[in-house]
This record gives C-alpha cells, sequence and structure tokens, in this order.
C-alpha cells in the first residue's frame, strides 16, 4: 500500500506565463497537503519556478527526467502535454515503473505512438476537446480512462478584487494574450475603424499586442482609441487590468481549447463577446460564452462591433451577463473545487493498482 502524503510529480516543458504552466500551477498549489506532496519537474526555468517554489512545492529544473523520477519517486506522474507523441517525457517515466501516470492533453490530440500506453488516463480541458477526441479517433471515451477536467481559476480572487462600481455603459473593452500571431485574428482589429466611427470614444486596452495590431492601429488612424499594455504577471494584475474595462473582447482563430483569460474575465463578473472558429478547430470558447447568457457570440467584423456596441448601449443587460458569468465560473472553474476532483482521480487509479485504499 502507498504510504501518506501521495508523491506527485508534474511534468512540463516550461515555467513560463502560458496557460498550461498556470494551470499546472494552480493545481500543486491546490493539492491537500495533507493528503500529497507534489513537485514540479521542467526542462526550462522561468517565472512562475519562483511563484511555485514560494508556495512550499519543490521544484526540477533542467536535468535528466529519469533521474529525478529515481530521486523524488512518485507513485503519480501528472504530465502536461498538448497530445501528439513526446517520447523524451513518456520513456523515461516507462522506464522509472511509476505506478499512476495521468496526462491533461490541452489541445485533445491523439497520440498512437508505443510510448502513449504507459499513461492511465487523460483528462481534457473541456467538454469541447473530449467530444472532438471521441468523433476524430472513433474511440468511446470510457470514463476509466478519458474525461474532462475544467481549468482551476481562483475564483475567490477575481471575484474579491472585482470592483463592485463597474460602469457597463463606458465604451471600453480589454484583451489579454500573448504576443504571439497564433493568439490573434484579424476579428481583433478589423472591427475597430466600424466602432470607432459610431463610438468615437470607444477605449481598447490591449495586454499582448503583435507587430501587426501596432502596425494596423497607426495605419488607421486610432492611436488615440487602442491603448498597448505591458504584460501582467499575476492574478492580482490581470484583475486591475480587468477593472479597468467594461467587456472582454476574445479573437483568436485558432479557438480555444479552454480560455483561461475568458474564464478569468467571467469570474470577475464581465460580459464576453467572442466568436465562432471553422472547421475542426478548438471552440471552447463556445462551451464558456453561452450566446446572451454570459456574453454575445458574434460572426464577422461588423457583427463583433454591433456585439460590442449592444452591451454598451444596454449596461444592465451586461451587468447581468457578467453576473451569470461569474455564477458559472464559481461553480465550474472554482481552483478548490477542480483540485478535489483531480485528487479523486489520482486516488482512484491508485486504488485500481491496489496501492491505496
Amino acid at each position: 500500500m502507498v504510504e501518506s502524503p501521495v508523491r506527485v510529480l508534474h511534468v512540463i516543458k516550461s515555467l513560463g506565463l502560458g496557460g498550461t504552466e498556470k494551470v499546472m500551477q494552480l493545481f500543486v498549489t491546490n493539492l491537500d497537503p495533507v493528503r500529497f506532496a507534489p513537485a514540479v519537474y521542467s526542462r526550462a526555468d522561468g517565472v512562475r519556478a519562483a511563484q511555485i517554489r514560494a508556495a512550499g512545492v519543490d521544484t526540477f529544473i533542467g536535468g535528466d527526467l529519469l533521474a529525478v523520477l529515481d530521486r523524488f519517486r512518485p507513485h503519480v506522474v501528472h504530465v502536461h502535454r498538448a497530445g501528439w507523441p513526446e517520447p523524451e517525457l513518456l520513456v523515461p517515466i516507462k522506464r522509472a515503473r511509476v505506478p499512476v501516470v495521468v496526462e491533461t492533453n490541452v489541445f485533445g490530440r491523439f497520440d498512437p505512438s508505443p510510448q502513449a500506453a504507459v499513461i492511465d488516463h487523460t483528462l481534457f480541458v473541456s467538454r469541447f476537446c473530449l467530444d472532438r477526441f471521441a468523433g476524430s479517433t472513433g474511440i468511446t471515451p470510457d470514463p476509466a480512462r478519458y474525461s474532462y477536467l475544467y481549468n482551476p481559476v481562483d475564483t475567490d480572487l477575481f471575484a474579491e478584487a472585482a470592483t463592485t462600481e463597474r460602469d457597463f455603459s463606458r465604451p471600453v473593452a480589454g484583451r489579454i494574450s500573448r504576443p504571439d500571431p497564433g493568439k490573434w485574428s484579424r476579428l481583433a482589429l478589423d472591427f475597430l475603424p466600424g466602432l470607432v466611427r459610431d463610438v468615437p470614444d470607444f477605449r481598447y486596452h490591449v495586454i499582448g499586442a503583435i507587430p501587426e495590431a501596432v502596425d494596423f492601429v497607426r495605419a488607421n488612424g486610432l492611436e488615440k482609441n487602442v491603448l498597448f499594455r505591458d504584460p501582467v504577471e499575476t492574478d492580482a494584475e490581470i484583475a486591475a487590468f480587468l477593472n479597468g474595462v467594461s467587456v472582454l473582447a476574445h479573437a483568436n482563430d485558432t479557438g480555444e481549447s479552454f480560455g483561461l483569460v475568458i474564464a478569468e474575465a467571467m469570474a470577475c463578473g464581465l460580459p464576453v463577446v467572442t466568436h465562432p472558429c471553422e472547421g475542426a478547430r478548438d471552440n471552447a470558447q463556445l462551451e464558456l460564452v453561452e450566446h446572451g447568457v454570459t456574453g454575445l457570440v458574434a460572426d464577422g467584423a461588423e457583427g463583433y462591433a454591433m456585439a460590442l456596441k449592444y452591451l454598451f448601449s444596454h449596461p444592465a443587460e451586461a451587468r447581468r451577463m457578467g453576473l451569470a458569468g461569474r455564477d458559472k465560473a464559481v461553480r465550474l472553474f472554482r481552483m478548490q473545487t477542480i483540485a478535489r476532483k483531480l485528487e479523486a482521480v489520482y486516488l482512484e487509479l491508485l486504488r485500481r493498482k491496489g496501492i491505496a485504499q
């Protein structure tokens, strides 16, 4: 039988500011310290490493994963990955004969490699990803092997930090992403000229601008309307940014397998405007943003501008959607609740292996 606490090693490629890294951080820092002893392995250092260590969780940076496994001797390894073959992570885990291996499959992809057989349970980050996986592979997702677990969000912090004096009639929208073209859509820019023509005092606060965005703003004379802001690193900084806007404007051509920024905006009580993605691209943003309930789903630049104008001119409706989003975020994404569900997955898998009661 496994001794207590259960040692859990979370394995991730890097510890930067991305959503995958943030989710892992919230997992390890919210596991019950009486029942679990978590640690983190990453091949590359990053700003999250210091935050994780400050929370009392050990980190192993760089070096040989197999050596770390031999040293830490985890009962559970939890791998955070995109879903495609990554033998450099899975082969050492197999060699170490780790009792239980769990993966968070961030993009819902299928790994046909023999190394993937080491995985005991796959967690998808949304119902959308689980359903797409089943549809694209023909695999019936047995809950004992495949399930979805929403990403955790510190909804308590965002609710406490959110302003109670928000004026939803203020024509101010916010956007947060990494400065990566893959996180952008032309829609995030193309709606601007028409909206500014109709609402001259509109302001657009943007974190994570790419050169194309800066060039577009300059070419269209929108410097007074668009404010490019510095990156943020903490939830408190994200909450402060969101306190200065009336709506989150989301647009990403690749879509979202979950949509962490959307969930955080919802937790702050903000309505969200987003758009559908074509084909088999990620569309979990539509799982979070229910049209007319927690925000608006718009198609095309004109429809996107109209959605924003509607919210600014109907502040009571905007507030209602924001409150519905906050309630949904607390109900589905609260980090403490998600951590308890993750613990249950670990313990059930250990029980199946006969090494936990």
